[in-house]
C-alpha cells in the first residue's frame, strides 16, 4: 500500500503517516498538488492519495483524469467541517477525513482501499483446476495469459498471481489497452520526453518504467494495434524501453501478465495480433470459465455482493429470497460476475421489507431469460445472438426480413440507454470490449443515428 500525502493536512502530517505506517503502508509526502502530479509522473506510484482540503481538489481530480492516474483521492480537514466535506466530495474525493486523525478512522480507508483483490471465491471444480495452476506458476517470472469473457475476473487472477509471486512487495502496474487510444498508448506504456509530441509538456514515465522491479498487467492485449505490437515484444524480449521522443534505451526488470477476452489464436490467424507475440506471452494460460458455466457459485458471490454492498452503505443486511435466487439462477449473465456484482449492488439499494425479494432483483434489471445461441447461429455477430435468443416469439417475428447489422445496431442502442449512457456496462452486457463497442458507436454516429452521452466518469469517444 502505497500512500501519497498532499499539503500539510492542518499540521496533522506526521501523525496521520505514523498511524498509516503503522498500517503497512508505505508513505511520501508533498507540499503542494504540482509536486504531486509532478512525483505520479515520475513513477513514484500511489494506492491512495490523502489531501488536504483546503487545496484545489478540483484541480487535482482533473488534473489525474486528464494524465489517466487512476487514484482514489480521501480529503483531510481540521475537525468535522460539513462544509469542508460536502465541497470535496463534490469535487470528486471518495472521502472526508476529520483531522487529528483517528487511528482506526485510517485504518478503515487504507483497509478499503486495499481490500483483498486477490480473494477468489468459488466451489466450480473448473475454478479449482484453474486456481491450482495459478498457485503453480505464481511464484515463477513466467509470463501468464488469461483468458476469458469480460467480467469473469481475469484482474483478479493477475492479482492473485502477483500477491503469491517473488515480486509480491513490489508494485503492479495495470494498463487497459482496449480504454486508451491508440495514439496514447504507445506513450502510455513507454512513456514520453518533454516535446514529443503536442500536448507533451513534460516528460512522462511510462507503465514499464513505473512497474520496474515488479508486474506489469496489460489488460485487454488482444485489443492493441498490431504497429504497437513489434515494440511491446522488444521490450518483453530485451527487458529495453524507448521513450517516445527519446534516444536512450532503459532496462527493465518486470513480470509480465496479459488478459483477453478474445481467441489469440484466431487473432493471430487472422493478422490481427503477432503470432511471435502471442508464443512471447502464452508460456502458460489460464481460462476462466463464463458465470453460466459456474451456476453453483452464484449463491455464493451473491451472498457476497449483499454483504459488501450492504455494509459499504449502512444498510442493514437483508437475506436472499428464494424467489429472487432463482431468478439470479435463470439468468444468463453475459457480464458474468461483474454483471453480478451491479446487480446485487442496486439489489441492496431497492430492496424493501426484510429480505432481498425478487421484486428487487427485477428492478436490477436481471430478469431476461437469456438461453444460449444454437450451432446456427454462430455467424451471428455476439450481440444480435444475445438480442434474438433472448426475445419472444411476437419479437422474433418481427425481426424476420431486417438485416443483422440493423438487428445488432437496435440492441446496442438499446442497451447503452438502459445503462444510461454508461459505455463500459453496456459492454459488459454486450459482451463486447469497450473498444469495439465504441468503434460502433462511432460508426452510427458517422450515419447520423443520435447516440446517447456517455454518464460523468465514463467520458470515453463515441
Amino acid at each position: 500500500m502505497r500512500l501519497l500525502i498532499v499539503g500539510t493536512l492542518g499540521g496533522q502530517v506526521s501523525a496521520a503517516a505514523k498511524i498509516a505506517i503503522s498500517r503497512g503502508a508505505k508513505v511520501a509526502q508533498v507540499d503542494d498538488i504540482a509536486t504531486g502530479m509532478n512525483a505520479l509522473r515520475s513513477g513514484r506510484s500511489a494506492d491512495l492519495i490523502m489531501v488536504d482540503v483546503n487545496l484545489d481538489i478540483g484541480a487535482l481530480i482533473l488534473a489525474l483524469k486528464a494524465e489517466r492516474i487512476h487514484v482514489p483521492v480521501v480529503a483531510c480537514g481540521i475537525g468535522a467541517d460539513a462544509a469542508a466535506a460536502v465541497r470535496a466530495i463534490k469535487a470528486g474525493a471518495k472521502e472526508y477525513l476529520p483531522l487529528p486523525p483517528n487511528a482506526e478512522l485510517i485504518a478503515a480507508v487504507l483497509a478499503a482501499v486495499t481490500e483483498e483483490s486477490s480473494s477468489i471465491l468459488f466451489n466450480n471444480p473448473a475454478m479449482r483446476e484453474t486456481l491450482r495452476l495459478a498457485e503453480q506458476v505464481a511464484a515463477t517470472d513466467a509470463s501468464v495469459l488469461i483468458c476469458g469473457e469480460s467480467g469473469t475476473g481475469k484482474e483478479l487472477f493477475a492479482r492473485y498471481l502477483h500477491k503469491r509471486s517473488k515480486r509480491a512487495d513490489r508494485i503492479m502496474v495495470s494498463v487497459n489497452c482496449a480504454a486508451i487510444p491508440e495514439n496514447l498508448l504507445e506513450s502510455e506504456l513507454f512513456g514520453h520526453e518533454k516535446g514529443a509530441f503536442t500536448g507533451a509538456v513534460a516528460r512522462r514515465i511510462g507503465k514499464f518504467e513505473e512497474a520496474n522491479g515488479g508486474t506489469l498487467l496489460l489488460d485487454e492485449i488482444s485489443e492493441m494495434d498490431v504497429r504497437l505490437q513489434a515494440k511491446l515484444l522488444r521490450a518483453i524480449q530485451e527487458r529495453v524501453i524507448d521513450r517516445v521522443g527519446g534516444n536512450q534505451p532503459i532496462k527493465v526488470d518486470i513480470r509480465v501478465l496479459a488478459t483477453t477476452n478474445r481467441d489469440l489464436e484466431a487473432e493471430v490467424r487472422g493478422g490481427r495480433f503477432r503470432e511471435d507475440l502471442f508464443y512471447r506471452l502464452n508460456v502458460m494460460t489460464l481460462r476462466l470459465p463464463a458465470l453460466r458455466d459456474r451456476p453453483d457459485d452464484i449463491p455464493m458471490l451473491a451472498d457476497h455482493f449483499v454483504r459488501k454492498y450492504s455494509d459499504a452503505n449502512g444498510i442493514a443486511l437483508r437475506p436472499m429470497a428464494d424467489e429472487a435466487l432463482a431468478k439470479l439462477r435463470a439468468h444468463q449473465w453475459l457480464g458474468n460476475v461483474r454483471e453480478l456484482e451491479n446487480t446485487m449492488h442496486r439489489a441492496v439499494l431497492l430492496a424493501s421489507g426484510d429480505a432481498i425479494g425478487p421484486e428487487a432483483i427485477i428492478l436490477a434489471g436481471a430478469t431476461r431469460a437469456e438461453i444460449r445461441p444454437s450451432p446456427s447461429a454462430e455467424s451471428m455477430p455476439a450481440a444480435a445472438v444475445a438480442g434474438v435468443a433472448t426475445a419472444g416469439p411476437e419479437t422474433v417475428r418481427g425481426l424476420v426480413g431486417r438485416t443483422v447489422a440493423d438487428v445488432e445496431r437496435d440492441l446496442i442502442i438499446d442497451t447503452l440507454s438502459h445503462c444510461l449512457g454508461n459505455r463500459t456496462h453496456a459492454a459488459n452486457i454486450l459482451g463486447i470490449s469497450i473498444r469495439t463497442l465504441r468503434n460502433k458507436l462511432k460508426q452510427y454516429s458517422d450515419d447520423g443515428l443520435r447516440i446517447p452521452p456517455p454518464r460523468d466518469g465514463d467520458r470515453v469517444p463515441a
